[in-house]
């Protein structure tokens, strides 16, 4: 469904911004700091709360990502710490506990915002930018991400082919975001699963070869050339000459 209106005509540039990710568990540390290098942040890693509240008080981070469950110092107490001192850099929670006493506990002591596990990549992406626009400590940001004629505004979840408005479920939203910010870069099926949907996931690796189908059908490009299929590797949405594929890219399959 589509709807007669212009897109945002401003495109701003972005700044590459720091984050510290705590987090014990090794794979969910290293997926989310691979995935946000891959977007554009520069990352320190650390597993454990006592390391990194010393990592946090001699470093500048625009953002912090706390594990709640650490094995010694959980993250609100990190947190409550560094207000403390002084130190207000925003901080998101990484948390499997949904119990409103607790969220209620992380909140009263300075943190911003919360995501529960499992969660998907993309999801985490769009409150990190969201926590920094409302900081304010994340600079100029790119909050329009456009090919050719088709425009994504990150801000206000909207999206236009021309001067006609698209309308998008909320996972077609997310993946055509991140074909987007990989524009004319190709990424596997594992990749968009990642991003899109989350790290836990167990269906059906096809789910992305519908959706792919949705999203080309939404936007009118039925004969595939802006998002294209690169046999054995992966998809790519792109403009001009065709995406090739890169070494991180290359263990993915396409439909």
């Amino acid at each position: 469904m589509a709807s007669r209106t212009s897109p945002p005509s401003s495109d701003a540039g972005t700044r590459e911004r720091s984050i510290l990710i705590v987090e014990d568990e090794d794979p969910i540390r290293e997926l989310v700091a691979t995935a946000l290098r891959f977007t554009g942040f520069s990352v320190t890693a650390s597993a454990s709360g006592r390391e990194a509240l010393g990592v946090a008080r001699n470093g500048t981070f625009d953002l912090l990502l706390l594990d709640v469950n650490l094995p010694d110092i959980d993250g609100f107490t990190i947190c409550r710490k560094l207000r403390a001192d002084g130190n207000q850099v925003p901080v998101i929670y990484l948390t499997a506990r949904d119990d409103p006493t607790d969220l209620r506990a992380g909140f009263t002591g300075g943190g911003d915002d919360y995501i529960t596990k499992p969660f998907s990549l993309e999801e985490l992406v769009l409150r990190i930018e969201a926590v920094l626009r409302r900081s304010g400590t994340g600079g100029v940001e790119r909050t329009r991400l456009v090919c050719d004629d088709l425009a994504l505004d990150t801000e206000s979840y909207r999206v236009w082919r021309g001067e006609d408005e698209i309308m998008l479920s909320p996972t077609e939203f997310r993946l055509l975001r991140y074909l987007l910010l990989n524009r004319d870069r190709v990424v596997s099926k594992n990749q968009i699963l990642d991003h899109v949907w989350d790290y836990e996931f167990v269906g059906d690796p096809s789910a992305v070869e519908t959706y792919i189908s949705y999203l080309r059908r939404k936007i009118g490009d039925r004969d595939a050339q802006l998002i294209r299929t690169v046999r054995g590797f992966g998809y790519a949405i792109q403009s001009g000459q065709p995406a090739q594929p890169t070494q991180a890219t290359q263990g993915g399959e396409a439909g």
